[in-house]
């Protein structure tokens, strides 16, 4: 699972079209394991001054 916020002005609802560069990288490195649900969520600010924050949440294969 993927979450993707990204720092928004008011008004911008294109966060999706942010998030897919993440989705694009897990899949280039990893294939259809690559795939994942994702959510893209537009914050008025984020630590740092940070344009964008991804939060992964991943299972290890045993």
């Amino acid at each position: 699972r993927v979450v993707v916020y990204v720092a928004s002005a008011e008004g911008f609802n294109q966060q999706s079209l942010v998030a897919n560069g993440a989705s694009e990288v897990f899949e280039a490195a990893f294939g259809d394991a690559g795939r994942h649900t994702r959510s893209a969520v537009g914050v008025a600010e984020l630590p740092l001054g940070a344009p964008v924050e991804v939060e992964v949440w991943a299972r290890l294969a045993e």
